[in-house]
């Protein structure tokens, strides 16, 4: 086992590529008492990064969850962090998540974790989008629309995207096809009338600026400005790291999750391989472990990362009028 250090952002993410909140809330929370986690490269996973878990430099925790009510116990604990949480609802049925939470309980859990932690630091994903003959755009339209009736006052923010047909995609959900331009500009111009109905800003998730002329806010889902107003506070975030993609101005952190270990199991999720991975995985999982699947291995390359809080904290002139 060697030992390495580095230079990593400072916003912690757990969504990208599992949900952590949804199956893992135990393991997260011995992590925070622990104050650190072990992470694998993805690509190379004898590189194991470290990462500190302390307020001192950890400015923001982002959850990306289709269920976040196991981590409600756990909420107080949580709170010496910035949190910033995307909760994922959409009208697919047992059939596409076999194992999500009923809608409506979603719901409801999606508005008591707003009156817990505030508006600004919920936000709803509605997607992949994608159209069937059971999930028609008509279909979409009546669904979103009760869902942001229900979710009026609870959530500013909304962020759709339509399906992409990634090779796990294409094996797991074969009947899955593209959304047409057609398709994409009438739910848009639709989602976009409702959304200003019920105060809830429609945020294509990159999907270019086709539907801002109609009044998407098309410049990201997770933006500098987004985390500021979860957090109540300014980011001084390095240039070198405010743009993660050509499509977006989003601002990602670094991910603790690992891939195909969401028990989920949507058909049309990107970050499953299969069902028998995700299995395999999960019988692995040690909610005692640094890691979130396994153990250290020998070989291992231990990467401690160099961490430092990106808050402002200098009072401004526009904080004491």
């Amino acid at each position: 086992m060697k030992l390495q250090k580095g230079c990593e952002k400072m916003i912690l993410q757990t969504g990208m590529r599992t949900d952590i909140p949804a199956f893992y809330s135990e393991w997260f929370v011995n992590r925070i008492k622990e104050g650190y986690v072990y992470t694998r490269n993805p690509y190379n996973p004898s590189q194991v990064t470290k990462y500190l878990i302390n307020p001192d430099v950890v400015d923001l925790i982002g959850f990306c969850t289709k269920n976040p009510n196991p981590m409600f116990p756990y909420i107080d604990f949580l709170r010496p962090y910035g949190q910033y949480w995307f909760v994922t609802i959409t009208p697919y049925g047992k059939e596409i998540e076999p194992n999500v939470p009923d809608k409506e309980k979603a719901l409801d859990d999606f508005i008591r974790l707003s009156q817990m932690l505030g508006v600004n630091s919920c936000g709803w994903r509605y997607d992949p989008i994608f159209i069937s003959e059971t999930y028609t755009v008509e279909r979409h339209i009546e669904v979103f629309e009760h869902m942001a009736e229900k979710l009026a006052g609870y959530t500013h923010s909304c962020v759709i995207s339509f399906i992409d047909l990634y090779e796990k995609t294409k094996r797991n959900f074969p009947e899955a096809r593209k959304v047409t331009k057609e398709e994409r500009l009438t739910l848009g111009k639709e989602m976009i009338r409702i959304g200003e109905k019920y105060d809830i800003t429609i945020r294509p998730c990159a999907e270019g600026n086709e539907l801002e002329k109609y009044g998407a806010d098309c410049n990201g889902c997770v933006t500098q400005s987004i985390y500021e107003k979860a957090i109540e506070g300014r980011l001084l975030i390095p240039k070198s790291v405010k743009s993660q993609r050509a499509e977006c101005a989003c601002v990602f952190g670094r991910d603790i999750g690992q891939y195909n270990t969401c028990g989920h199991l949507c058909r049309y999720c990107y970050a499953n391989a299969d069902k028998e991975s995700v299995r395999r995985n999960m019988k692995q999982h040690d909610p005692h472990a640094p890691f979130l699947i396994g153990h250290l291995q020998p070989g291992d390359v231990i990467h401690e990362a160099e961490q430092k809080s990106w808050r402002d904290n200098q009072m401004n002139i526009f904080d004491i009028i």
